[in-house]
């Protein structure tokens, strides 16, 4: 068991003490001990490596990792957001505005974040949603913010009552949108596990400082700059982003003229990329998937040289003897040993750890029992005596969904009832066991998580643009958006196609049960940005007195440019966390970029303005109506009054 084939390898299970504290105090201490061991080996054994691994020391160095690639991804995410901003602004000084609104909501989401972890143990992952959503959407509202500004100032006002003008109108886009961002965000809390609530509480407070940034620091801030919000401005570069653009007018005008053929041609292959998610497989991916420099991912690598990476992923099978019994005689032995018979015959388990296989009976002998060492009874047998516990080694433990299945099928064979003994309870633990039902935890509350996101996304919505047909149109949009993204993924990480261009050998067979509820919270809310960004000049050049056509093409020329530059600059933010080695982080970052690109060109360039053209005036029912109706009444009382 401990040895491998050529007698080279081998490895030592250390059990440690639970009041050594934390895994940040532990794992140091621990490979302290094991540099100090090297140091007399190596003189006689040059080539002598020792490596940790287990479920403590793969989550320290997991969440040591996670933390570390997040800032790199925000060091190399940084440059390419300012050079991009620059080429959608044209000037230095409302690019660096705006990089600096998303700072500032990522640094105050963090300060209030390590206040919280005080008194609430936060996930590591909790950084990465942060600074991942906390530079795209804070920029995003910052360049909606800086564009009405200097639109404004290009019209003749003065930089304070531009400032009031810009916030007044993109204010209420940003609320909008941040309140459909938020959702998702809190949505996602409803599912009972920490690192899931993490991510929650990171992202709710990211996105409300976003916003809180867009409509009180930045106006005020732009209000001092004035015209030098332009300064620095580079050569041929004249145009503001935001500004009305023919280029995207002459596109309004063509989507508007033929609505039936731009949704066949553009939304087909986005409908088959969405039927993809129906092959989406969840649970932990095969082997493969740690960052490769990880000391502990290196560690279990070596133990499934000598196949014995079942010692870690190993399955904990807790016998409960009902009151009187005792596990080291009679019939609480009988009840241990036949429950490890009955696990033995799974051709899936290669090995059964237990006093009674440790002694080599199914009958109690306190003679061989008194020659097992007292630590290791203790191991396998309570101080009561009235539990005992098993060692499962599954055989194939590299594959991480089939051990899953098989705690799912011991779960659902009646150890108990084999146990033959009346008022015994069986208990399934171990990493496995706790994967299970990671997962089954997910899957229970997405209902309910998927439901919470529509009917606060519709009831926002209907709110904000008093409109029946614009939420229910968003709703569908957005849904095909998150389609078309998990699609994606399940054709590049799942199954594998060209999946070596994002630095991984082979397709992983399956998808973190947590990716796709972060996914649909996030992209949801993400997604609802640039439909709210559009459809909000839409109405307000319909409020000016354009015809239906009329104002799509005038809302696609004030907002084409605006909309495809927020989304770009998203897109390098997110792809920037596609470098690292972290996975899990690395199909989130795909995911996320994905969905913006299809979402900011195919669907709200196009598919959104199509739909607009064919509803008509019924977009706007029934707040159009009610407008009409107190408009009218408004008159009426000025003629009533001579006025």
């Amino acid at each position: 068991l401990f040895a491998s084939g050529d007698g080279r390898g081998t490895f030592v299970i250390v059990g440690v003490d639970p009041a050594a504290g934390s895994a940040d105090a532990m794992v140091p201490r621990l490979r302290a001990s094991t540099a100090t061991a090297l140091e007399r080996i190596r003189p006689l054994h040059p080539e002598a490596v020792m490596r940790w691994t287990g479920d403590i020391v793969l989550n320290y160095d997991i969440a040591r990792t996670s933390a570390s690639e997040g800032q790199r991804a925000e060091r190399r995410a940084l440059p390419l957001t300012v050079v991009m901003l620059l080429v959608a602004f044209g000037t230095l000084v409302a690019a660096l505005i705006s990089v600096a609104a998303g700072v500032v909501g990522i640094v105050a989401t963090l300060g209030v974040a390590a206040i919280i972890a005080l008194h609430w143990p936060l996930s590591i992952l909790l950084s990465n949603i942060v600074s991942m959503i906390g530079l795209g959407l804070g920029i995003d509202y910052a360049l909606l913010t800086v564009s009405r500004f200097r639109e404004e100032l290009a019209e003749g006002r003065h930089p304070r009552d531009a400032a009031i003008r810009a916030s007044r109108a993109a204010g209420h886009t940003i609320l909008l949108s941040g309140c459909a961002v938020l959702i998702g965000f809190l949505a996602l809390a409803l599912i009972p596990l920490s690192e899931l609530r993490s991510v929650a509480v990171g992202g709710a407070l990211v996105v409300a400082f976003s916003v809180l940034v867009a409509v009180t620091l930045l106006p005020a801030l732009l209000a001092m700059l004035g015209a030098r919000v332009n300064a620095g401005r580079l050569p041929r570069r004249a145009a503001p982003t935001g500004a009305s653009s023919e280029r995207w007018r002459r596109w309004g005008r063509w989507v508007a003229a033929h609505p039936v053929m731009v949704l066949l041609v553009a939304g087909a292959p986005l409908v088959l990329l969405a039927s993809q998610v129906r092959r989406m497989e969840t649970g932990l991916p095969r082997s493969g998937w740690m960052p490769a420099a990880m000391e502990s991912a290196q560690a279990l690598a070596d133990l499934g040289a000598v196949e014995r990476t079942g010692v870690v992923h190993s399955l904990r099978v807790v016998v409960e003897l009902p009151a009187g019994s005792s596990a080291l005689e009679g019939d609480g032995w009988r009840a241990v040993a036949r429950v490890g018979r009955a696990l033995e015959a799974d051709p899936r388990i290669e090995h059964v750890q237990s006093l009674p296989v440790l002694v080599g009976s199914d009958e109690p002998n306190l003679m061989l029992s008194s020659l097992v060492p007292v630590e290791t009874r203790r191991t396998f047998v309570s101080e009561d005596q009235r539990a005992a516990v098993l060692e499962v080694l599954p055989r194939s433990a590299a594959d991480f969904m089939e051990v899953t299945r098989l705690v799912r099928d011991v779960r659902a064979s009646d150890l108990a009832a084999i146990a033959g003994l009346p008022g015994t309870t069986v208990s399934i633990g171990g990493m496995p066991a706790f994967n299970a039902d990671y997962e089954d935890a997910i899957t229970r509350r997405m209902p309910l998580v998927i439901g919470l996101v529509l009917g606060g996304t519709l009831l926002a919505l209907l709110v904000g643009f008093r409109s029946v047909l614009i939420p229910l149109k968003a709703l569908a949009l957005n849904l095909l958006s998150v389609g078309a993204a998990l699609g994606a993924v399940v054709l590049v990480f799942q199954d594998g196609h060209g999946i070596q261009l994002v630095g991984i050998d082979a397709g992983l067979g399956g998808l973190f049960p947590a990716l796709p509820a972060l996914v649909f919270c996030i992209v949801f809310g993400l997604s609802m940005d640039y439909e709210v960004f559009l459809v909000a000049r839409v109405a307000e050049a319909r409020n000016a007195g354009m015809e239906e056509s009329e104002a799509i093409a005038e809302g696609l020329a004030r907002t084409g440019g605006m909309i495809t530059s927020a989304a770009a600059i998203m897109i390098v933010v997110f792809a920037a966390f596609m470098l690292g080695d972290f996975v899990m982080i690395k199909i989130l970052g795909f995911a996320l970029a994905t969905a913006v690109l299809f979402d900011a060109t195919v669907v709200r360039m196009a598919i959104g303005p199509a739909l607009l053209r064919l509803a008509g005036r019924w977009n706007w029912w029934p707040g159009e109506r009610r407008a009409s109706v107190a408009s009218a009444r408004v008159d009426a009382t000025r003629r009533l009054w001579g006025q």
